[in-house]
């Protein structure tokens, strides 16, 4: 019972993380050109400054990551991850110059990387079958946070006074708030947040095969550590068919995990081969391109509206808004199909839908035409199909990362494929930027790029299965031969 308490104390906690995480995304981002500006910094000062909140992130993700797997704990590593918060934040409100605001972004990103920590926790303490639901309302959190950041700037944005030597204005305001906002989070992640060791989860009918077994029977590997057994997942399958090779039977799981249980990632380049596993590289591939081309949208999306439809802040918010409703309502739905479906079938149901709005947007956005009803139609459908893809690939590729890459690394797992997000998030906008005017090329390539992964997802739909438990990586008949 009082386990219970605190794990829902715990997950609370985290669910007040991802959601201030939206709200200061969507509190910085709506001001940050016309205070550089107030700074006299030059234009492309703007993509340095959000690129520097991405850069810093995915640097720091991988290493919180590898210090909760050798830990095995993560509210330090929250609480020391906020500090940079609260610092970059701080920073931000001073203003001084163009150079400090950019430090604050390059200072703020690196409390993101305890992300990857939080993720391993998840997957450390939830079974198989419920996973896909909690990192869905974990980023329905995030989402809520987006839609909250612009209602905090209708308030902020009347703020005009000094408070010491520096002035606090519409500007500098979502600094200050931002930082208030991770110092209360620093006591209530100290208060609620709890390192709970997770109960190892048994299916019932292992649990009754267990008992049935004789005592004096005792197979390799049977006494193993629940964080020591293969994958993330609690589910007993077989191996794929055709590649059984790739897999190490239960009799010698003790002696292949003993080799690498207590070396890192960073410790041993073997190590690192889990990685280049193909079901890895292509939910490492699904995570970038999904990403590159959402951000590469969003960088399209306003000058289109600007130029076509004439829309101006207030249209803009709006439609923003309504998005994030759509997401939300799509995680949540995402959640529900979760238990009903595999995280294989909700991946290639999300990829169709991305395919559908990219080919749309190719035929109907590239080059506008038509009166303002039909532009404004051919707009709402296109991004309709975009957003309402979004969670079924982010929800379905994060859960499958977590079962198919061993339970042990998780936090340096998530690090790094939240670091692969991170590149996307990077190269999407300065993408788009660029061909503003070339929309034909611009969708071209993401189309070509989602279609290579619906290639590359085809090709190994077997492989995206939760291995058995019992099973680890084992070197292929090649590998034995060599």
């Amino acid at each position: 019972m009082e386990y219970q308490r605190k794990k829902k104390l715990t997950n609370f906690t985290i669910g007040l993380l991802f959601l201030s995480g939206g709200i200061e995304y969507a509190v910085i981002l709506p001001t940050i050109w016309a205070y550089l500006q107030t700074l006299h910094a030059e234009p492309y000062f703007l993509g340095l400054g959000i690129s520097a909140f991405s850069l810093t992130g995915l640097l720091a993700g991988p290493l919180f990551g590898h210090w909760s797997d050798r830990s095995q704990r993560t509210k330090a590593i929250i609480l020391f991850a906020n500090v940079f918060e609260i610092m970059g934040n701080f920073m931000y409100f001073m203003g001084i110059s163009k150079w400090l605001l950019l430090g604050s972004r390059l200072v703020a990103g690196v409390g993101t990387g305890a992300g990857a920590s939080i993720f391993g926790y998840l997957t450390r303490s939830t079974t198989s079958q419920e996973r896909a639901k909690v990192f869905a309302a974990v980023m329905a959190c995030r989402q809520v946070g987006l839609l909250i950041g612009p209602a905090c700037n209708l308030f902020l944005r009347l703020c005009n006074f000094r408070l010491g030597p520096f002035e606090v204005n519409k500007f500098t305001s979502p600094g200050l708030f931002m930082c208030l906002l991770w110092i209360l989070l620093q006591f209530v992640v100290a208060v609620m947040y709890y390192d709970l060791q997770p109960v190892p989860h048994l299916p019932l009918a292992a649990q009754q095969d267990e008992e049935r077994e004789p005592l004096v029977q005792h197979g390799a590997g049977q006494d193993e550590p629940a964080e020591h057994r293969g994958y993330g997942g609690t589910g007993q399958r077989t191996p794929p068919e055709g590649d059984e090779s790739r897999y190490v039977p239960n009799g010698h799981l003790a002696e292949e995990e003993g080799r690498v249980k207590e070396k890192s990632p960073f410790q041993n380049f073997s190590a690192m081969r889990e990685y280049l596993r193909e079901e890895v590289v292509v939910l490492l591939t699904a995570q970038f391109i999904t990403l590159f081309n959402q951000t590469a949208l969003e960088t399209m999306v306003t000058p289109i509206t600007q130029r076509y439809l004439s829309f101006g802040e207030l249209e803009n918010s709006i439609m923003y808004f309504l998005c994030g409703i759509e997401v939300i309502c799509g995680f949540f739905l995402v959640r529900c199909l979760s238990s009903r479906l595999p995280d294989r079938v909700v991946l290639v149901l999300g990829l169709v839908i991305c395919n559908v709005a990219c080919v749309w947007c190719l035929l109907f956005l590239a080059r506008p035409q038509g009166s303002f009803p039909i532009l404004l139609s051919e707009l709402v459908v296109g991004v309709f199909l975009q957003v309402l893809g979004l969670p079924f690939v982010a929800v379905s590729q994060v859960s499958l990362f977590s079962k198919v890459t061993a339970e042990r690394t998780q936090g340096f797992s998530q690090g790094l494929r939240r670091s692969v997000g991170g590149v996307a998030t990077i190269l999407g906008p300065l993408w788009a930027g660029g061909l503003t005017e070339n929309l034909y090329i611009m969708l071209g390539v993401m189309m070509g790029l989602l279609s290579l992964l619906m290639v590359m997802v085809g090709l190994s739909y077997s492989y995206l299965v939760e291995p058995p438990r019992g099973y680890v990586p084992g070197p292929s008949q090649e590998e034995r031969r060599s």
